[in-house]
């Protein structure tokens, strides 16, 4: 038996916002709940991924159907991502201006290292790669954009930490910790670490933490006086990013990475101000 559906108006409950659409958070959940390398989920699937009633959605596949953010496989009666994401994906990467600027600097830096350079933004409780350049070398790192990486073991994601206004730090720090239960007092070890080498070297580490094999360095990009808080890293093989590598090398071209980024945008936020 499936759960009865009782969807009511939000906005009427009491101690709900008004200005929250609950229908249309429920179908981008939909849309989330598709993992990489997971081509098709039915409707069973996505209800217990998301806790959405499996009424509720059958009705949101329905529409995100019709609209193609879904397509529908008659033979497996189960859903895959359609084109209207991909479309959506395109529309924001091409919009950032900051993937134009900061390409060339993250690729010159990743042909001179033979190492992974990437941009990224948080998207909850991982960092996401907008812009990856690559070395030429046997041993680097093959993620794309769209790459996910977790915040709490991740070097960008300890960078993009390290770079929130303390309020914001700890509102996300608090969220991570329910995130993570059982595991998180080891990982805030970690982060607290990270955050001591950013305050001593201005960039900070993740060496085997979040992959055994990968070492990492990594700052946060902090543009528009604080109104956009980014990160960028160098990634690659531990065997070849050893610490004194990733402290007197990496670390500080990645500083002068960041700082030829900041110094090229600074003339386009003056104009768009």
């Amino acid at each position: 038996m499936h759960p009865i559906d009782t969807e009511a108006d939000d906005s009427q409950l009491p101690g709900k916002d008004r200005n929250f659409v609950t229908a249309l958070a429920r179908g981008l959940e939909l849309l989330r709940a598709f993992g990489t390398g997971e081509e098709y989920l039915g409707n069973a699937e996505l209800s217990k991924r998301t806790s959405i009633p499996r009424p509720t959605v059958s009705r949101l596949t329905y529409t995100l159907t019709q609209l193609g953010y879904l397509q529908h496989n008659t033979h497996l009666e189960k859903y895959r991502l359609g084109p209207g994401v991909l479309a959506l994906g395109y529309r924001f990467l091409a919009n950032m201006g900051i993937r134009e600027v900061a390409r060339p600097h993250l690729q010159t830096f990743a042909d001179s290292t033979d190492c992974n350079v990437s941009l990224g933004g948080a998207d909850r409780h991982d960092m996401v790669y907008l812009e990856t350049c690559h070395g030429s070398g046997p041993l680097i790192i093959r993620l794309d954009v769209g790459s996910r990486l977790p915040i709490a073991t991740s070097a960008i994601g300890r960078a993009w930490l390290c770079g929130l206004p303390a309020p914001r730090r700890q509102q996300v720090l608090q969220e991570l910790a329910a995130f993570h239960g059982s595991d998180w007092p080891a990982l805030e070890k970690g982060i607290q670490r990270s955050m001591e080498d950013y305050a001593k070297h201005g960039f900070c580490f993740s060496e085997q933490d979040w992959q055994r094999d990968i070492s990492a360095v990594a700052m946060p990009l902090i543009l528009e006086d604080g109104a956009e808080i980014m990160a960028i890293n160098c990634g690659g093989s531990s065997l070849r990013l050893d610490h004194d590598r990733l402290v007197n090398s990496l670390g500080p071209r990645l500083k002068e990475v960041a700082s030829q980024i900041k110094q090229e945008l600074a003339p386009r936020s003056r104009l768009i101000g």
